[in-house]
């Protein structure tokens, strides 16, 4: 089976979006601590996809549209809409802070709802199609290795804060095999203080029976 780079990724970004609609879905927008939290994660999705789109644009797209360029052109376009969506949310939020009725509020909420559920419905078919599409281009110009060298570009260009961000929320959207299988390639070839910090995260992040199971199957691979 070849390296898919999106697999994990977009397992993240999916559970982002999932959650945060949940969480959106039973906000009272009268309740100004439900408020509070619900635009802190909003913003921090909106941030991450735009993070997200960037590396794929100037590292991804970049390695693809030396044969394929027109496939790369209409995808960048994707991304120039992705943009606007995020645009509308912030506007959305930013909006918010001015507010003084309840019912404004409420009104704000029912708009916030609607241009969250456009931004999701957009980016799960986008994330879809470059599994597909992109995926199979890839495979066709690249091994594996060198696949994996674009992924380290990007790794390498993150800061710390938004590589936990992603960590967290691909702990929290992969199977538990999945997570050892991740453990085990970092542990191999990552530094051992890398490793550790995965884990610890893990540790945070995951409930304590799923946590359990990953330790347990990373000792018995030991």
């Amino acid at each position: 089976m070849r390296y898919n780079t999106f697999y994990q990724v977009h397992k993240a970004l999916r559970a982002m979006l999932y959650e945060t609609a949940s969480q959106l879905q039973r906000t009272d927008f009268n309740n100004e601590e439900e408020v509070t939290s619900l635009l802190a994660n909003i913003t921090t999705v909106v941030d991450v996809f735009d993070k997200h789109a960037y590396n794929e644009d100037y590292f991804v797209f970049a390695a693809v549209a030396q044969y394929e360029p027109s496939v790369v052109d209409s995808f960048e376009q994707e991304h120039e809409k992705d943009h606007e969506l995020t645009t509308q949310l912030r506007t959305l939020i930013n909006i918010y802070s001015s507010l003084e009725t309840d019912e404004e509020k409420i009104q704000l909420g029912s708009a916030l709802r609607k241009a969250f559920v456009d931004f999701l419905a957009f980016n799960l078919v986008h994330m879809a199609k470059e599994e597909d599409i992109i995926n199979n281009l890839l495979w066709r110009y690249y091994t594996d290795e060198q696949i994996r060298a674009i992924e380290r570009q990007i790794i390498a260009n993150q800061p710390a804060e938004s590589t936990a961000i992603v960590w967290k929320w691909m702990l929290r959207g992969l199977s538990n095999h999945e997570i050892t299988h991740w453990l085990k390639a970092v542990e191999k070839n990552a530094p051992q203080v890398v490793f550790n910090s995965l884990v610890s995260t893990a540790e945070k992040e995951l409930p304590g029976n799923r946590f359990r199971q990953v330790v347990d199957e990373l000792m018995e691979a030991a």
